[in-house]
């Protein structure tokens, strides 16, 4: 399958797996029911608002792989984006252009709840299966590889560099791992209409290096 999913107003990646588990253990011990509630709204909000930027955003993807050619990404790095879903910005063209440059890709999957990705080794023409949560993902038997860039869907973004993911964790903890490990560039892809004032955060949020949008670059740090 090699297809991208309609759009669907109610489409929420990453959101609705799991269910109940997720909601129980996504909160860590420094996550107040305040902070949890805020975040849970602020993701109603910014569904609606990424939703009314896609409609209006004709040929965004291209604009934006144009756009993120001018990010700092080393000859040779091993680069992760998503396979966009829903309204997600469409990360196809950007793929391909990296891919053009030789760059290794790899594409991101879910393993379990509360644990970081893993990143499958992948090219455009390879065939992709269906995973968790809707998600288009490679063959099992693809190599797993370790990026160096990582290009992150997000709900919302803001002048500091954070970002208001689908509540599963899953960045955070990748980012993390990763960060232990060497030095990676986290960029954060949205549409230009997702930038809000301040997105609420803990200690645990892993901020972004970038955003690239359409309309540009923004950096961070």
């Amino acid at each position: 399958m090699d297809q991208r999913p309609s759009r669907h107003p109610s489409s929420n990646p990453l959101g609705r797996a799991f269910g109940s588990q997720r909601r129980q253990k996504r909160q860590p011990e420094t996550m107040t029911q305040a902070l949890a509630e805020e975040k849970s709204s602020a993701r109603v909000r910014a569904k609606r608002v990424r939703a009314q930027a896609a409609a209006a955003a004709a040929c965004a993807g291209e604009a934006l792989a144009e756009a993120a050619s001018g990010l700092p990404v080393a000859p040779g790095a091993c680069v992760s984006a998503y396979w966009p879903m829903g309204d997600e910005m469409d990360t196809r063209p950007l793929l391909a252009a990296l891919h053009g440059r030789g760059h290794p890709l790899a594409l991101p999957v879910v393993v379990a709840a509360d644990t970081p990705l893993i990143f499958r080794q992948w090219r455009p023409g390879a065939r992709l299966e269906s995973a968790h949560f809707g998600t288009s993902v490679p063959e099992e038997s693809a190599a797993e590889l370790e990026p160096d860039v990582l290009f992150v869907p997000l709900l919302a973004f803001d002048h500091a560099g954070y970002r208001l993911g689908y509540g599963g964790g899953f960045y955070d903890r990748s980012l993390q791992a990763l960060r232990a490990r060497k030095p990676v560039l986290a960029v954060g892809v949205a549409f230009a209409g997702q930038r809000v004032a301040s997105v609420p955060r803990d200690s645990y949020d892993q901020p972004l290096d970038w955003v690239v949008t359409e309309s540009g670059l923004h950096a961070f740090g």
